[in-house]
């Protein structure tokens, strides 16, 4: 996969800032490994000044706000710290499932190294909000609202309610595979056969706060390609 640049990934941009559609595969900041591009990189290719706002996980994609410069930072910063920024995310999981304004409010310990569990002794407050979108024979489309920015945070929670993420191995997803949903299907015989998604299916749809004093606003960032075809199988073979 190429590098992409910044540019192309803008969904809105004025003097103080931006927000893009992230794309999945690439992180937010410096890994520890280093050497991958990274969107603060890109980000600050393009502006000098440029800081990121809040993460997202490297294979999640969507909506992410970009400061151009340290006042603004400050200003969108302290929205999130107040929890006056609201975000939206979309995620297929695994089975059928009928959230209807469910709020999981479970503490998420950070464990190190890229790891959390759940601990109500220990664990820092998180809360989310679900809600079933559309369902499928063997999967649903949800909505998550994190009222907290916990670190894998709507991906733990769907794992406490037995709605793993589609291809969410680390809390128990499992890859879609097409011939699961698609009746009939054959596979040559050498074929090793690829999961539909290449990573799991989390998605950061909108995002709503103050780009100043008095003016709030809400953007929406379109399904990745990879996120798009799941769905469009998913409505064509497991309605």
């Amino acid at each position: 996969m190429k590098n992409p640049k910044l540019q192309d990934l803008i969904i809105f941009e004025d003097n103080h800032l931006m927000v893009i559609n992230k794309p999945p595969f690439i992180s937010s900041l410096d890994e520890r490994e280093g050497g991958d591009i990274n969107i603060l990189r890109l980000a600050k290719q393009y502006h000098n000044d440029a800081q990121i706002c809040h993460r997202l996980d490297k294979e999640t994609s969507g909506a992410m706000i970009i400061a151009k410069n340290p006042e603004t930072y400050r200003f969108v910063s302290m929205q999130f710290e107040h929890r006056e920024v609201k975000k939206v995310y979309h995620a297929i999981v695994d089975g059928t499932h009928v959230f209807n304004n469910l709020v999981v409010d479970l503490p998420i310990l950070n464990v190190g190294k890229g790891n959390v569990t759940i601990s109500r002794t220990e664990g820092k407050r998180a809360e989310t909000q679900f809600n079933s979108l559309t369902y499928f024979k063997h999967y649903t489309l949800i909505e998550a609202q994190p009222v907290t920015g916990r670190m894998h945070q709507i991906r733990i929670h769907l794992a406490t309610q037995k709605a793993s993420i589609a291809g969410d191995d680390m809390y128990g997803g499992k890859p879609v595979f097409l011939s699961q949903i698609k009746r009939k299907y054959l596979l040559t015989k050498n074929d090793e056969e690829q999961p539909i998604m290449k990573r799991f299916a989390l998605h950061s749809r909108e995002v709503t706060f103050k780009i100043a004093e008095n003016e709030s606003r809400t953007f929406i960032a379109d399904y990745p390609k990879d996120f798009g075809v799941l769905l469009k199988l998913l409505q064509k073979n497991d309605a």
